[in-house]
């Protein structure tokens, strides 16, 4: 689940897994998974590093290694 503010200001929590598309638009849209839409005051990089920092908790990877793994492979 991550954490977002609707455009006036309110916050609401999202589950992640159910995100399809994030779109600039200029405003931040976001497309669920049965297609839904979102608009969100968070720009679409700080939706995206939201989810990734989701997923890093559910996976068990490390929070401030953001590219350590794509290091190791080179």
């Amino acid at each position: 689940m991550i954490t977002l503010h609707k455009l006036n200001g309110d916050e609401v929590v999202l589950n992640a897994e159910l995100i399809e598309t994030i779109e600039a638009t200029p405003d931040t849209l976001i497309t669920l998974l049965d297609r839904r839409r979102m608009m969100v005051a968070e720009s679409v990089d700080e939706v995206v590093s939201a989810v990734v920092r989701y997923r890093r908790s559910i996976m068990g990877a490390p929070i401030t290694a953001p590219f350590a793994a794509a290091a190791a492979i080179d």
